[in-house]
């Protein structure tokens, strides 16, 4: 704890406040102290304050060691205490190239939107793109099959893996997508074919993106989304090459937000 103390003056923090959870990212000298993530909720500003005071005390410091906070995400306005605001995907870009340098391409898979930017060798944003706003195209959509299926979302993945021919969906629209998935049931159709087909069905969106900003060889898949080794699977089958999955890949725009915060006028 003493070293901690030493150093606590260079600790920055970034915290993303998302629709489905937040996330706060403790740094001191390039080196993660913490992190932590929770549930959004309905009150952001409860869960600004919930994360980074649980990252905090992971990291045995309190709110008057860190030096700068940057807020970053959908709720960022509703984090009092932070120092600025910063775009997420700004911060996703500088936290991605903190760990995997070589990565051009992005391909943030969210709850309710997906991104796909590219960054220089820098690791600024250079350009990017959003999905619509049908949850087609977002992890929205592997929610609503996986309810409709009955699997539970963590299992959707591995159970996609055991297909052997994957259904073709003729729709992009998550209600159309969930109504074609009943009718499938009815046909009596494997459960992981329809798995498998809504991956590739979402991956094949995600790779249009992709190729609208620019896809690059060395690419990280990042998001809730990035979570499933079934989309994994499809997206890179579909890239025809392999996606870089960083460890905690929710975590990609807060700890972009704590490099951003040690940047001299962060």
């Amino acid at each position: 704890m003493d070293e901690l103390r030493a150093g606590a003056t260079g600790c920055t923090a970034g915290i993303d406040i998302g629709a489905s959870f937040s996330k706060a990212v403790i740094l001191s000298d390039n080196r993660i102290l913490s992190r932590h993530i929770i549930p959004s909720g309905g009150n952001y500003r409860h869960a600004a304050e919930t994360v980074l005071g649980a990252a905090l005390e992971k990291a045995k410091l309190s709110r008057h060691d860190i030096r700068k906070i940057v807020a970053t995400g959908g709720g960022a306005a509703n984090v009092p205490f932070a120092d600025t605001i910063s775009s997420d995907i700004a911060c996703q870009g500088r936290g991605v190239f903190f760990l995997h340098p070589s990565v051009r391409t992005i391909i943030d898979v969210g709850d309710l939107s997906s991104k796909v930017s590219r960054i220089d060798a820098n690791g600024r944003t250079s350009a990017f793109l959003l999905s619509g706003k049908c949850a087609g195209g977002s992890a929205r959509i592997l929610q609503v099959i996986a309810r409709v299926l009955r699997v539970k979302i963590d299992e959707i993945g591995p159970l996609s893996l055991k297909s052997q021919n994957p259904v073709r969906f003729n729709t992009q629209c998550a209600v159309f997508a969930e109504t074609e998935a009943v009718s499938r049931i009815a046909e009596g159709l494997a459960k992981e074919d329809l798995l498998a087909g809504i991956h590739l069905a979402l991956a094949s969106q995600l790779y249009t993106l992709a190729e609208r900003v620019g896809m690059e060889q060395d690419c990280a898949l990042i998001g809730g989304g990035a979570k499933d080794i079934g989309l994994l699977k499809a997206v890179q089958e579909i890239a025809g090459h392999a996606c870089i999955v960083p460890d905690e890949p929710q975590m990609m725009a807060a700890l972009g937000a704590a490099i951003i915060a040690g940047e001299s006028g962060a």
